[in-house]
């Protein structure tokens, strides 16, 4: 089982060696998981632990909060990310205005006298420390003085652009799922716990979930198939989601609403993960109820498609 520290830096217990990956990793997309996987590897073959060192909050909610990005997970789903992929070790730093004032120097040396890395395993375009003056090469000229090996790895998406947390979030601001599945090695998903919302669909006769997610960041809106994850309810199931404002109804908030077809559970007070699959339209206003009635329908027959084919 893997250990979790809430540690500041001087408060951490001597605890090394360690194989060491550093970052933020919002998302835990594919190029994280690469690293992690690198990192667990080498560890393993070692006979040393793997150790993942990351940053709470985020540290552009600290040093320049007018920037702060929406973020794609939550600590935990983060801390289960690090659990998938072997990670013996995950240290959450508590990120302060004066911890972000630190010289990168004085950041390693600290981390050598808590984990004692033998290896250090980042992204090419890490950077860490004041003023983000800590570069791969600021590593590279530490590591071999303290007995470390730095091992770099460029992230790069399937189609050879980058791949960073900023372009998976301006994937699901278009709505493009399908690249932001690309981007992440896993589907896009939000969770939270079902509850009580305006009964709209069940009048429509497409009764729905309703989400309180715990994620910032949110597909555009529109109605997308997706996987519901139930774990109390028989696992996973064909979800059609809207995400808007129910403009047809002159809605005044976001919601995240799932229909899942011949699902009659009461699911009030659930947990439930969404998993975005696949955008079948935006959000539209429709003329009446009847029309909205009438996509509805289709959306769903255009979603459970969709899905058998996936299934296949």
């Amino acid at each position: 089982m893997m250990e979790v520290w809430r540690h500041a830096l001087e408060a951490a217990p001597a605890s090394g060696p360690f194989v060491v990956t550093l970052g933020t990793f919002d998302g835990v997309h594919a190029g994280h998981r690469e690293l992690l996987r690198q990192a667990a590897d080498r560890a393993r073959a070692l006979g040393d632990r793997a150790a993942v060192v990351t940053f709470d909050p985020h540290p552009t909610v600290v040093v320049a909060p007018q920037r702060r990005p929406k973020l794609l997970m939550t600590l935990e789903q983060r801390l289960a990310a690090f659990a998938a992929e072997r990670m013996d070790l995950a240290w959450v730093i508590p990120f302060s205005r004066a911890f972000s004032e630190l010289e990168p120097i004085a950041f390693l040396d600290r981390i050598q006298q808590v984990l004692s890395p033998v290896e250090l395993h980042v992204g090419r375009a890490f950077c860490f420390g004041r003023d983000r003056s800590g570069t791969v090469d600021t590593l590279e000229a530490w590591g071999p003085a303290h007995g470390c090996q730095v091992h770099t790895l460029a992230l790069r998406a399937p189609d050879g652009g980058r791949l960073s947390s900023t372009r998976i979030r301006e994937a699901l601001e278009q709505g493009d799922v399908d690249a932001a599945t690309a981007f992440l090695g896993h589907p896009y998903a939000l969770t939270g716990v079902v509850v009580e919302g305006d009964r709209r669909g069940r009048h429509l006769g497409f009764p729905t979930a309703n989400l309180a997610w715990e994620q910032e960041q949110l597909p555009a809106s529109g109605v997308y198939v997706t996987e519901a994850v139930l774990p109390h309810h028989g696992g996973s199931h064909l979800g059609l989601t809207n995400v808007g404002e129910k403009p047809t109804f002159e809605g005044q908030r976001l919601t995240v609403e799932t229909h899942l077809p011949g699902f009659e559970d009461d699911l009030y007070g659930a947990r439930m993960e969404v998993r975005f699959l696949h955008r079948i339209r935006r959000e539209v206003r429709f003329a009446s109820v009847d029309e909205l009635r009438t996509q509805i329908a289709q959306d769903v027959t255009e979603g459970t498609a969709w899905w058998k084919v996936r299934q296949a």
